[in-house]
């Protein structure tokens, strides 16, 4: 099984304030409650590492940005 995180990141980004971000991540909640073990362990791994990735490019950005402004 493979999920869509971007999707939902790039939702949250997008979302127009705090109550909208809120609902977003409760899909995600309700989601993950319905998986079972073995499928909350994929979603889990998943996560960790769409959040590694991002954070990783955005430190390359901000290094990027930083460096160019120097």
């Amino acid at each position: 099984m493979d999920f869509n995180f971007k999707k939902y990141h790039t939702r949250s980004i997008n979302a127009s304030s705090n109550e909208e971000r809120a609902v977003i991540n409760q899909e995600l909640k309700d989601y993950y409650a319905l998986l079972n073990k073995e499928e909350q362990h994929d979603f889990n791994t998943q996560l960790q590492t769409f959040l590694a990735r991002e954070v990783g490019r955005l430190k390359t950005d901000y290094e990027a940005i930083k460096g160019a402004s120097t």
